[in-house]
């Protein structure tokens, strides 16, 4: 913050109450330590306020670990995720407090949880890209179908530690990144545009950059400023032809990737979906909107 105390999107304190690691930095009426849970339902609204008409900050996945601070008798817990430090109010109900430990995150845009291993199943809930889950073992299909023309009976499935049951080719072990996130940022093209959002079901510009570099085990920050401040080295080269593959492109409250040469990768709200098109077009609109680049940094 401007006035030199910590930022409250991603530190834990209000006035009257604050993460004990705080104590000394900023003042509150109470310090407490944060208690450890993970996020049971697949995607869950981090709001401003404990109300469900409030603001969207961010989302948290399914999985992720977070330390609750606060719970109100009304269903409402004042978090901060571990996964990017974001802090806001959710829904108590989707979190867990005993979920064990991790082994898989999800590397497609979701996957469907099914009560059995067969996908002619009903689903009975999803998962998002990068959603941790803890797989117990591995398991055939329970019988023999055709889906998509082809046969589906020799599918593997994961079988979770809650009992349901994923696609095992749609995880990966934690720890085995996938290889390019300009790949995988485009694996959300046509997405719905979302405030807030992280998922394939509704995902904001910072959102796809943060999940394309998170699914290629690269740390980022949640809002678009953070990740100017925080990711890659700056590009000096105002030329737009110049920009390589894989480039962040800023502006005051936006960021796109340069997803090949002369082509721009951004989930935007004049589009309202994630789309990818022409670079130089592109930057004369967003002038027009009276916004300039205000830097390029290179992962």
């Amino acid at each position: 913050m401007s006035d030199g105390r910590p930022d409250p999107r991603i530190h834990a304190w209000r006035s009257d109450l604050a993460d004990t690691s705080l104590r000394g930095r900023v003042d509150a009426t109470r310090f407490v330590d944060g208690v450890p849970a993970r996020v049971r339902d697949g995607v869950v609204n981090l709001l401003r306020a404990p109300q469900q008409d409030a603001p969207a900050d961010s989302q948290l996945l399914m999985g992720e670990p977070v330390l609750v601070f606060e719970e109100t008798a009304e269903g409402w817990a004042w978090v901060q995720s571990r996964a990017d430090g974001y802090v806001g109010w959710c829904a108590s109900e989707g979190l867990d407090y005993s979920s064990p430990e991790p082994t898989h995150r999800v590397s497609a845009l979701w996957v469907h949880l099914y009560p059995a291993p067969d996908i002619k199943i009903a689903p009975v809930g999803f998962a998002p890209m990068n959603a941790l889950l803890t797989v117990a073992d591995l398991a055939s299909a329970g019988g023999e179908s055709r889906a998509g023309g082809a046969t589906a009976g020799g599918e593997r499935f994961a079988r979770l530690a809650d009992g349901r049951f994923a696609v095992a080719r749609h995880l990966q072990p934690v720890g085995k990144p996938s290889g390019d996130f300009v790949d995988v940022a485009r694996k959300f093209l046509g997405t719905p545009y979302l405030w807030a959002g992280r998922s394939a079901r509704g995902i904001d510009c910072s959102g796809l950059v943060q999940m394309g570099l998170v699914a290629c085990g690269v740390h980022a920050p949640r809002d678009s400023d953070m990740q100017e401040e925080g990711l890659g080295a700056l590009v000096n080269e105002s030329d737009p032809e110049a920009w390589r593959r894989g480039d962040l492109v800023f502006w005051k409250g936006h960021v796109g990737i340069v997803s090949a040469p002369g082509m721009l990768l951004h989930a935007n709200a004049h589009h309202m979906e994630t789309v990818e098109e022409p670079l130089k077009p592109a930057l004369e609109r967003i002038a027009g909107a009276g916004l300039e680049v205000t830097s390029v940094k290179r992962l």
